[in-house]
């Protein structure tokens, strides 16, 4: 094991995580504030990983995303795009707001189930395409079987590929692992390797993002941040659709980490129901009416 990770590493009080999930699921059904939602929108990855994805599909978002702030002056805009990687010349040609990044899946996206140098391979191809982020999935298998030297290896040679090209987002697939520890465990190699941030889930394996894993994982960044110095991001992702929910994982990254995460550069939500969800909230914070929202 790398010394940092087993330095690192802190079994698990379940006990006590319960307690901490059920205080703030509790704590979560407050109702977020304008600001709250604003943050909210401000940290969208707008995603769409569908197979039906065509080139006029994404388009058609990068056109409405440019016409955010007529359409929707209140509410600011998205953090980024999230497609697959042959659409990134399609986010590049369509995007004109330059602060809204264009994030790419990549490394064999979702499973992480394929060699190493087709990995290595999709990710440079991504980043000569335009992509300023990479999101990869950890290979869970090797976690599972307590392989962390071959995982932390791969992901640092990603790492090290991307240089300063753009961000590394590590995806752990917390609901698959679905152990406290393991969460943990991948969260500091994932980190050790070198991820800008780490992810809950790919969104296409269930169950996806979940507050206990967020606190496992702001645990994590938190102690890796008091060791290294280095801070690293989370995105929450995977069947969030609603302010609410979202709310209740910005207030758990705030509470364990602090406001100065609750950014675009250290706080991200993977989502592509949850924009139009919050812009209908914004909207009846701002007017005084409820509207349902339709725009993406």
């Amino acid at each position: 094991m790398d010394p940092l990770i087993k330095e690192l590493f802190k079994p698990t009080d379940r006990q006590r995580l319960a307690e901490r999930t059920g205080y703030y699921k509790a704590d979560g059904k407050d109702k977020p504030g304008l600001e709250d939602l604003r943050k909210i929108f401000g940290v969208i990855d707008l995603t769409t990983l569908d197979v039906r994805d065509t080139d006029e599909k994404v388009e058609k978002i990068c056109i409405q995303v440019n016409h955010l702030p007529e359409a929707f002056p209140e509410a600011g805009t998205v953090a980024g795009i999230c497609v697959y990687p042959v659409f990134i010349p399609v986010v590049k040609k369509m995007l004109v707001n330059e602060c809204i990044r264009i994030v790419s899946v990549a490394a064999g996206f979702p499973a992480s189930q394929t060699f190493r140098e087709v990995k290595t391979r999709e990710v440079a191809l991504a980043l000569d395409a335009g992509a300023q982020e990479i999101d990869i999935v950890i290979s869970v298998g090797k976690i599972l079987a307590g392989k962390q030297e071959e995982t932390l290896d791969e992901i640092r040679e990603i790492r090290t590929l991307i240089g300063n090209k753009g961000h590394l987002k590590v995806i752990l697939e917390s609901g698959v692992l679905n152990d406290p520890d393991k969460v943990q465990q991948a969260a500091l190699v994932a980190m050790t390797a070198g991820a800008d941030f780490i992810k809950t889930s790919t969104g296409k394996i269930q169950p996806a993002a979940r507050p206990e894993d967020i606190i496992v994982m702001a645990d994590a960044v938190k102690r890796y941040y008091q060791s290294t110095g280095k801070k690293t991001g989370i995105k929450p992702a995977g069947g969030i659709s609603t302010p609410e929910e979202a709310f209740l994982y910005m207030k758990i990254i705030r509470d364990i980490l602090g406001e100065e995460w609750i950014n675009p550069s250290l706080f991200r939500i993977g989502a592509s129901r949850l924009a139009n969800q919050t812009l209908g909230a914004i909207l009846k914070k701002t007017t005084g009416r409820r509207q349902e929202i339709k725009y993406f």
